[in-house]
């Protein structure tokens, strides 16, 4: 199964370390972060989990579940979360699902048909409150994920979502925005009444601090 952006997440019926999930009922209405590792007790993923551990102050804020994903069973989970405290300082706090039949991996598209069969490549899925899937990064084994990227762009989904903007290259939050070319200028002026810079026709960035309602 391909899974692409604007689809909806597929639910599913599952056991963690939390207990039993039921997918989109544990999402409610708060954003998700589901990401897969190939095993457990494997090195990357360690500093992996224990940075997302980490971070959990920064996930609240923006009212994002973390979710965590691995073919092995619940008990080897619990297992890597003591290995994980003792060598990251930070014990995991949300769930890890047991995946041992691959079915939640299937349903993803987790398992590359050219990779080892009986492990999940490591992916990552932000959704968002109405189960819409809205990011995928697929990172080979030997790199680890840059969760600090991740929560930008959640920054640059949850800021555009609400306007009509886009976030140019390597913006951070608090830094000018491109304002959308479906926007005609009169529009524009009315929504960024604080003024705007055009580039070109099809470029134009603001500066949100003053016009944020």
């Amino acid at each position: 199964m391909t899974i692409q952006l604007g689809q909806t997440a597929p639910d599913f019926r599952q056991e963690s370390t939390h207990g039993e999930i039921r997918f989109h009922e544990w999402l409610g209405s708060s954003w998700g972060l589901l990401f897969s590792h190939p095993k457990n007790f494997t090195p990357v993923c360690t500093t992996e989990l224990g940075e997302v551990a980490r971070l959990r102050p920064e996930w609240d804020r923006r009212d994002v579940k973390p979710i965590g994903l691995s073919v092995d069973p619940v008990e080897a989970h619990h297992k890597w979360e003591a290995d994980i405290e003792e060598t990251q300082k930070a014990r995991p706090d949300f769930p890890m699902i047991a995946d041992p039949a691959a079915k939640v991996s299937a349903l993803y598209g987790m398992i590359h048909p050219e990779s080892d069969p009986v492990l999940t490549v490591r992916s990552l899925f932000v959704i968002d409150p109405s189960k819409k899937i809205r990011l995928i990064l697929t990172y080979p084994p030997s790199t680890g994920r840059n969760f600090h990227e991740v929560l930008r762009a959640i920054d640059s989904l949850q800021l555009t979502d609400t306007r009509s903007i886009a976030t140019p290259a390597n913006w951070s939050p608090g830094e000018p925005v491109v304002i959308s070319p479906k926007l005609s200028d009169e529009e524009a002026k009315r929504q960024f009444p604080q003024g705007y810079r055009t580039l070109k026709p099809y470029l134009r960035l603001v500066d949100l601090e003053t016009s944020i309602r």
